[in-house]
C-alpha cells in the first residue's frame, strides 16, 4: 500500500510564500513523474507543475516564474515552492505520483493522489 502525505498549506497574504511537501511511502520500487494539481471552488482540477525522475519540469502558464517544483528521489518527496502568491492561487493543492510498486520480477504501476492541502491567499 502506498500513501502520499502532504504538508505546508495555510493562509498567506498576497505576495507571500509557501512551500508544500509531499512524501510517498510504501512498497515503492520507483516513482516516475510527480506533480502538483489544484482545485478551486467551482472549478476543475488543474495541473500546476510536474517533474520527471531526472528533473525535467513543466508549469502551468499562470505560475511560471513564481512557483518552483523540485524532488528528492532518495526521500520519495516532491516540493512546490510558491512565491509571489496571488488570491487566484487559492485552492486545495493535491500531490500526484506515478508509482511503480513491487520488485524487479513482479511490478505494477499506478497513479496515487495525496489528501490535499488548503492554500488560501488573502489579506
Amino acid at each position: 500500500q502506498v500513501q502520499l502525505v502532504e504538508s505546508g498549506g495555510g493562509l498567506v497574504q498576497p505576495g507571500g510564500s509557501l512551500r508544500l511537501s509531499c512524501a510517498a511511502s510504501g512498497s515503492i520500487f520507483r516513482i516516475n513523474v510527480m506533480g502538483w494539481y489544484r482545485q478551486a471552488p467551482g472549478k476543475q482540477r488543474e495541473l500546476v507543475a510536474s517533474i520527471t525522475r531526472i528533473g525535467s519540469t513543466n508549469y502551468e502558464d499562470s505560475v511560471k516564474g513564481r512557483f518552483t517544483v523540485s524532488r528528492d528521489n532518495a526521500k520519495n518527496t516532491v516540493y512546490l515552492q510558491m512565491n509571489s502568491l496571488k488570491p487566484e492561487d487559492t485552492a486545495v493543492y493535491y500531490c500526484n505520483a506515478d508509482i511503480v510498486l513491487g520488485t524487479i520480477v513482479a511490478m505494477t504501476r499506478q497513479a496515487y493522489w495525496g489528501q490535499g492541502t488548503q492554500v488560501t491567499v488573502s489579506s
